[in-house]
C-alpha cells in the first residue's frame, strides 16, 4: 500500500472515531438506507408482470393490485427515505458541533508562539469552512457507499436472474470506472487542499479590511484593498473550478461505458425477442434496471469527489487539533502569592532573531514594590513582562514567585496570581458588567463589580450608559472611548484582585484628560501590589520605587528616579530627549530643567 492510500486511510479511520459515538442514530440510517436499497429491483420486477399479465394476458387479478403495489413500493421507500435522510444529517450536524468545539478548545489553549506565525483569516476558515468538508467523509461518503452498493447488488441479482448472458456485459464496465476513479482521485484531493488554503486567505483579507476599516478609509486604500480581495476570489474560483473539472469529468467517462453497455444489450436484446426467446416484460425490466443503475453508480463514482474533499477538510481539521497546547508541566499551586519576584539568569530568545530579546537578567522585586522598565524600542521591556506569566518560555534561567520556580506552578495557578492592562485594551462584545466580571469572575455580585468600578473611575461613564452595566459595548467596545475602554480594564484588573499586577503602556495611547483619569485609576489598582510598569512615557514612573533601564535585552542602570536622574546615564538622556520643550516647562519641572542641562550619556 502507498503512503497517500495509508495516510488516507488513517485519516479516514480517525473520523469514524468522531461519528462512534453517535452509532445508535448512524446504525439507524444505514438500517434505513438499506431497506430502501432493497425495495430498487422490486420496480424493475414489477414492471414483468405488469406488462406480460396486464398487456399480454390480460390477467385481471394482476391489472388490480400492481397499481396499488407500485403506490406501496412508493410509499415504504419515502418513510425510509426520510428515516434515513434524518438521522444522516442529525449525526453530520453532531460531528461538526464536536469538531468544532474541539478545535475551539484547541485554540484557546494554544501557545503566543502559535498566534504569532498564524493568520487569523485562515483559523477562522478552518472552523467555519474546512469542518464542513469533514462530514462529507465522515457520513454522507460512507451511507452513499452502503446504499448505491446495495443498490447495485440487488439490480444485478434481479438482471442476472432474468438473463446472465446480458448481465454480464453490464459488469465489463465495472474495471473501467475503477480506473476512471483512480485517475482523479489525487489531483481532487490536492485541488481541494488548494481551495482551503484560498478560503483561508479570503477570510484574512476580510478580516483586515474590517478590523482597519478607519486605515482604509483615511489612507484610501479602498482600491487596494478591492483589488487584493478580488485576487483572494479569484484564486478560490480558480480552484472551484478545477474541482469541478476533477470531479465532474470522471462522471460522463463513467455514464459513456455504461450507455455503451445498454447499447449492447438492446441490441443483443431486440435479436432474442424476434427469435421468441425474452418476452416484452422480461425486455422492459431487465431494461429498467440497467437504466436504475446509472444513478447509483453515478453516486458512486461521484463519490471519490466527496471523499478526498472530505479528507483534504480532515487534514486540515486535525492540523489545529493536533497542535500542542501550551506547556503546563507544573504541579504545584498558589493559592494567593505575596508578590516577591525574582528573575534569575533570565535569557530569550525569538525564532530567526539575529541576537537575544533578553540576555543574562538578574532583578529582585520586593512584595508590593512597584518597578518600571524603560529603554529604547527592543530593549526587552515586552518580552520580560511576557515571560512572567509564561505567554512564553525563557530559553535560560528562571522566573521565581514567592520563591518557588514558576515551571513548577500549574498555568491556572500562576495566572490566578496576576492581573494585566496593556495599552491594547481587550473587550468583548458584551455587556460591561460581562466585560468587568469575566471568565472565573463571571458569578461576581453586582455589589463587587459596581465597586470595582467605581474604584477605577468607570461608573462615571457607565451610569449615563442607556442600560448602565448592562449596556453592550460592541466589538472591542467600539463604542466607548480610549479612556473608557482603558478605565474598563482597569475594573476587571481590580475586581480580580491579583497580588501581580503587570501595566504594558497603560496610558501612552490617551489624552491629557483621559490619562489624568486613568492614571488615577492605576493608582488606586496599584495599592498593595507588586507592580511591573512597562513605560515610555516617562513622566508616568516618576514614582515607581526603583526604574530599571533595559539596552539591547540587557539591565543597564537600576534606581530610583530621582538616583537615575543624578548618574546622568541612559535614564537622563531618554528622560531629557523626552522632555526638550519650551522654556516654560523648566519652570513647572525644574528637575527635568537640570537633566536637560547635562550632556548626553552616550547610548
Amino acid at each position: 500500500m502507498s503512503v497517500p492510500e495509508t495516510k488516507s486511510r488513517v485519516l479516514y479511520v480517525r473520523l469514524l472515531r468522531n461519528v462512534a459515538p453517535y452509532w445508535r442514530m448512524f446504525a439507524l440510517s444505514i438500517l434505513a438506507m438499506v431497506l430502501v436499497a432493497a425495495t430498487e429491483p422490486v420496480f424493475p420486477a414489477l414492471m414483468k408482470p405488469l406488462l406480460d399479465g396486464s398487456f399480454v394476458n390480460k390477467d385481471p387479478t394482476t391489472i388490480r393490485y400492481i397499481p396499488f403495489a407500485l403506490v406501496g413500493l412508493f410509499l415504504v421507500r419515502g418513510v425510509f427515505g426520510f428515516a434515513s435522510d434524518y438521522a444522516l444529517n442529525w449525526v453530520s450536524n453532531r460531528v461538526v458541533f464536536d469538531l468544532r468545539a474541539e478545535m475551539f478548545s484547541r485554540l484557546v489553549n494554544l501557545p503566543t508562539r502559535y498566534y504569532d506565525d498564524a493568520s487569523s483569516g485562515a483559523l477562522i476558515s478552518k472552523l467555519s469552512y474546512d469542518v464542513t468538508g469533514v462530514t462529507g467523509a465522515a457520513t454522507t461518503v460512507l451511507t452513499v457507499m452502503v446504499r448505491d452498493s446495495l443498490t447495485v447488488a440487488g439490480l444485478l441479482a434481479w438482471m442476472f436472474y432474468l438473463d446472465w448472458k446480458l448481465s454480464l456485459i453490464t459488469l465489463v464496465i465495472g474495471p473501467i470506472i475503477a480506473l476512471v476513479i483512480q485517475s482523479f482521485s489525487g489531483r481532487l484531493r490536492q485541488v481541494s487542499r488548494d481551495a482551503q488554503h484560498a478560503m483561508g486567505d479570503i477570510t484574512h483579507v476580510l478580516d483586515e479590511a474590517i478590523e482597519c476599516h478607519k486605515v482604509v478609509k483615511v489612507f484610501g486604500g479602498q482600491e487596494y484593498e478591492q483589488h487584493h480581495f478580488g485576487a483572494a476570489i479569484k484564486r478560490m474560483r480558480d480552484f472551484a473550478m478545477r474541482q469541478t473539472i476533477a470531479a465532474g469529468a470522471s462522471v460522463p467517462l463513467v455514464q459513456v461505458c455504461a450507455a455503451v453497455a445498454v447499447a449492447v444489450i438492446i441490441y443483443y436484446s431486440t435479436r432474442q425477442s424476434g427469435a421468441g426467446v425474452v418476452t416484452v416484460g422480461s425486455f422492459v425490466s431487465f431494461m429498467t434496471a440497467t437504466l436504475m443503475l446509472l444513478s447509483p453508480l453515478k453516486r458512486l463514482t461521484g463519490v471519490n469527489a466527496s471523499l478526498q474533499r472530505g479528507l483534504a477538510a480532515a487534514e486540515s481539521v486535525f492540523s489545529v487539533i493536533d497542535e500542542e497546547p501550551e506547556e503546563d508541566s507544573g504541579t504545584q499551586s498558589l493559592d494567593r502569592a505575596q508578590g516577591r519576584i525574582e528573575l534569575e539568569h533570565l535569557c530569550f530568545s525569538y525564532p530567526n532573531a539575529t541576537r537575544p530579546a533578553l540576555a543574562d537578567v538578574n532583578l529582585a522585586i520586593a512584595a508590593g514594590e512597584t518597578v518600571a522598565l524603560v529603554g529604547g524600542s527592543g530593549g526587552g521591556k515586552t518580552t520580560l513582562a511576557n515571560l512572567i506569566p509564561r505567554f512564553y518560555q525563557p530559553s535560560a534561567g528562571r522566573i521565581l514567585l514567592d520563591g518557588i520556580d514558576t515551571q513548577t506552578l500549574t498555568l491556572a495557578s500562576l495566572r490566578a496570581n496576576l492581573a494585566l492592562v496593556s495599552q491594547d485594551v481587550v473587550l468583548f462584545n458584551d455587556t460591561v458588567a460581562a466585560n468587568i466580571a469575566y471568565g472565573p469572575l463571571a458569578g461576581a455580585s453586582e455589589t463587587a463589580i459596581v465597586a470595582a468600578a467605581e474604584a477605577a473611575h468607570a461608573m462615571e461613564f457607565i451610569g449615563e450608559m442607556p442600560q448602565g452595566l448592562r449596556t453592550m459595548i460592541g466589538e472591542n467596545g467600539v463604542r466607548l472611548s480610549g479612556g473608557q475602554r482603558q478605565r474598563l480594564a482597569i475594573a476587571r484588573a481590580l475586581l480580580k484582585n491579583a497580588p501581580v499586577l503587570i501595566l504594558d503602556e497603560a496610558t501612552s495611547a490617551l489624552d491629557t484628560e483621559s490619562e489624568r483619569v486613568v492614571q488615577a485609576a492605576l493608582d488606586t489598582l496599584m495599592q498593595g501590589r507588586t507592580t511591573l510598569i512597562i513605560a515610555h512615557r516617562l513622566s508616568t514612573i516618576e514614582k515607581a520605587d526603583r526604574i530599571v533601564v533595559l539596552q539591547q535585552g540587557r539591565i543597564a542602570e537600576i534606581g530610583s528616579h530621582a538616583e537615575l536622574l543624578a548618574h546622568d546615564g541612559l535614564y537622563a538622556y531618554l528622560y531629557k530627549i523626552q522632555f526638550a520643550v519650551e522654556d516654560g516647562t523648566s519652570e513647572r519641572h525644574p528637575h527635568r530643567a537640570r537633566a536637560r542641562a547635562r550632556p548626553s550619556a552616550a547610548i
